[in-house]
């Protein structure tokens, strides 16, 4: 452990410092704690840092800020939250209650097992619309408890608002240029006042009729744990105006944080059985307007972790803080959009699909999955056919596509923009999906992925080795490649050139600027 963690840091990884007696204890941090697991019980302590909108800095501060969070979480999550304990030292040593000085606080909670929290269960699949339905009710449930009045509305006043959001824009000026694009900052703060200045006669009508409550305020999928029962929890404790907020902003929030999972469709799904659930159907209206202001916030509050010294992965930082600058971008410019994939096995395209429709919070149909799918087989089910013949026939190909071009149809004919993963090597499937996408009054964009033979072969051997949907392997490649049609049909607007070996940068926020302007 690191010698610039403070004292009290150190001992508490020693499992003799706990009534407990853990046979081990993993530390955790935030921009604002740490966090000691130790198997049966979770200890959170508050970093003393002055954040702007939080202040920890002293003692008596965080034993506030602690006995706030017990009370608040256990409105929803009160299995969880179990008590406050001091951190004491004495000549024996630091350690968690006991007898000496108190030289910190921590929230005591029920460990939850983190393989059943909300993000790590989106990326497998693992989340269900009946899993959601649950949540829905119990937000809804939930908003019709929650505290409301007069000094409460006025978070959810055009003055109120506007606060929020001017402070948003001014705390990332400073990140300008490294972690979100000058032309997106411009922009999102244009649409912003814009949006506001538009719909007061809407935002009067949210005060006037109640919608303005003291909420979860940070109700995202880390914050979701569905174990033996659905524990919502990590409320925001420290500043009341973040929690005090419309239940469209709340609900937007867990939504837009679905969508950067691809899974456009189960957050849609989620809006909806709130709506049935609660009867706001209002909240419709400002739904994308929250779900751009709630991406905004997390991309600062990413910006902050940038800042942090005791956090040390500033790439995936800086990744995650362009993500959500590019989600801001899309709910408060959407464009309905096809967006396809093109390029030889093995250049990337699946990984290039997932990051796209992460991106955009959109959804990705995978030919692989659908070819597999239309055959009976299960998607990991390997199947190393010779060049077109068995699964991978030139007729089970078209039947694939055909039923990938139905279901984009689906897609856009509901206003959602879908990313279609599959290799396109014919032009004329190329020229089909531009047909739907113009059916649709979408935009059209193609992604070729490209990378050189050698890599290639490396990530096919590697995949043989994995696992994968996919049954691409290097015997066949010679021939993919020759049947290959270049991408000569389309207009240089429409055709992105994406090198999987060697890009870098925010290659998202030049697709969304690409696609705004098709």
């Amino acid at each position: 452990m690191p010698s610039k963690f403070p004292p009290y840091v150190q001992a508490l990884l020693n499992p003799s410092a706990y009534p407990e007696h853990p046979a081990a204890v993993e530390l955790q941090q935030t921009q604002m704690s740490f966090i000691f697991l130790t198997g049966d019980y979770a200890y959170k302590t508050k970093k003393p840092v002055n954040l702007g909108y939080l202040d920890y800095t002293t003692l008596e501060r965080r034993e506030h800020f602690c006995r706030q969070e017990l009370e608040l979480n256990r409105r929803l999550c009160p299995a969880a939250y179990l008590d406050v304990v001091p951190v004491t030292e004495s000549p024996a040593g630091i350690r968690l209650g006991g007898e000496g000085n108190v030289i910190e606080y921590a929230v005591k909670m029920k460990q939850l097992p983190r393989d059943r929290m909300m993000d790590l269960l989106l990326p497998q699949d693992a989340v269900t619309p009946a899993m959601l339905v649950q949540v829905a009710r119990l937000m809804a449930d939930f908003h019709g408890r929650a505290a409301t009045g007069p000094d409460i509305n006025v978070y959810g006043s055009l003055e109120g608002i506007r606060t929020n959001t001017d402070e948003n824009f001014d705390q990332t000026i400073k990140y300008i240029g490294t972690l979100i694009p000058e032309k997106f900052h411009r922009m999102l703060k244009d649409y912003n006042d814009q949006f506001l200045s538009s719909n007061t006669s809407l935002f009067n009508n949210r005060v006037s009729g109640a919608k303005i409550r003291d909420c979860h305020g940070d109700l995202h999928a880390a914050h979701v744990c569905f174990a033996n029962e659905i524990y919502i929890y990590d409320c925001i404790e420290f500043n009341d105006r973040f929690r005090y907020c419309d239940t469209a902003s709340e609900i937007a929030f867990l939504a837009m944080d679905i969508d950067r999972y691809g899974r456009a469709d189960l957050s849609g799904s989620f809006v909806k059985d709130y709506i049935s659930a609660g009867g706001d159907r209002e909240m419709g209206a400002l739904l994308d307007f929250y779900k751009c202001y709630r991406a905004y916030v997390r991309g600062k509050v990413a910006c902050f972790k940038y800042d942090d010294p005791y956090l040390k992965d500033k790439n995936a930082i800086l990744q995650e803080a362009q993500l959500y600058f590019n989600l801001a971008y899309r709910y408060a410019f959407p464009r309905l959009a096809l967006i396809i994939t093109t390029g030889l096995i093995g250049t990337g395209k699946t990984t290039a699909a997932v990051a796209i429709s992460r991106g955009l919070g959109c959804s990705t149909l995978s030919s692989d999955v659908i070819r597999k799918e239309l055959a009976g087989i299960p998607p990991a089910e390997r199947h190393y056919e010779g060049f077109a013949s068995g699964l991978y026939s030139r007729q089970s190909t078209q039947q694939t596509y055909t039923e990938l071009f139905r279901r984009a149809g689906e897609q856009l004919e509901k206003g959602r923009t879908v990313v279609l993963d599959a290799s396109f090597m014919k032009r004329s499937d190329r020229r089909s999906a531009q047909r739907i996408a113009v059916k649709h009054g979408a935009a059209f964009l193609t992604v070729e992925c490209v990378a050189p033979d050698e890599t290639i072969r490396q990530r096919l051997e590697e995949r043989s080795k994995a696992g994968s949907v996919s049954d691409g392997r290097w015997e066949i490649f010679a021939d993919i490649k020759r049947e290959y049609d270049p991408v000569t049909e389309l207009s240089p607007d429409e055709h992105m050139i994406l090198d999987t070996e060697s890009s870098s940068g925010n290659i998202i926020a030049s697709l969304l600027q690409r696609i705004n302007a098709l």
